[in-house]
């Protein structure tokens, strides 16, 4: 990235990063992650998540087998994007990681959130080529690929900004699932320390991965998430 279009506010090394991530990925940042469960309000329907056990299991396996491991790629990819200055291939990965999203409801969480994230951080941490990039993808945005943009326009690092995404989007669904089932606030909070080490792990195993590597294995998540467009009663929009 050149050095008219790199940032010269937010990202002044590790700890500038840090904070940084931390304002973006905060449940306070509105982007309106409360609103969607990513599917996890049939599994409780359905039985599938009962107890922090279940709800545990439920959302390593999506992180690790399914959405996770795909935005992290996705996330980088498009930080590599930005980097480079390839609005073209920036727009690519967008198209693709909206493709990725298998249902109606999970390509509404995805765009929401991430055309909403783009407009406040635009907004908020003004840059030229955040803003340039912002307007080249002028339809829906993909969650990850606004943060990895944004990221690489404010000097965060890739891999730093991938595994706090996964983590600030599984303790988004562990609060949901507190919500949803009979599970505890501490337990809630046990269930994100434990996953903490899996997003670092997936951040760095995907770091040089790219489309090709893209895949899923999570077809009950799917399947839960196609189910709740007719759910009888819901608290979620996914």
């Amino acid at each position: 990235m050149t050095a008219e279009h790199a940032d010269t506010s937010s990202a002044h090394g590790p700890a500038a990063a840090v904070t940084t991530l931390l304002a973006w990925l905060s449940p306070a940042f509105p982007v309106g992650g409360y609103a969607y469960s990513h599917g996890l309000e049939q599994a409780v329907e359905d039985g599938d998540v009962t107890d922090p056990a279940s709800l545990e299991a439920w959302l390593g396996d999506a992180l690790a087998l399914g959405f996770g491991r795909n935005d992290a790629i996705l996330l980088q990819a498009a930080h590599r994007a930005a980097e480079a200055e390839d609005a073209a291939g920036l727009i690519a990965i967008n198209e693709l990681a909206l493709a990725f999203a298998a249902t109606k409801e999970l390509h509404l969480e995805t765009s929401q959130q991430g055309r909403s994230f783009l407009d406040v951080v635009c907004a908020s941490w003004p840059n030229p080529w955040l803003a340039a990039s912002a307007e080249a993808l002028d339809g829906p945005v993909a969650y990850p690929v606004a943060v990895g943009l944004a990221a690489a326009c404010h000097g965060v690092p890739a891999r730093d900004a991938a595994a706090a995404f996964l983590l600030a989007v599984a303790q988004a669904l562990v609060s949901a699932g507190v919500r949803l089932a009979p599970i505890g606030q501490t337990a809630g909070a046990m269930i994100v320390a434990r996953l903490a080490p899996l997003a670092r792990d997936l951040a760095a195993e995907t770091a040089g991965l790219g489309a090709d590597d893209l895949a899923s294995a999570t077809f009950r998540l799917d399947l839960s998430s196609a189910r709740h467009e007719t759910q009888y009663t819901r608290l979620f929009r996914s």
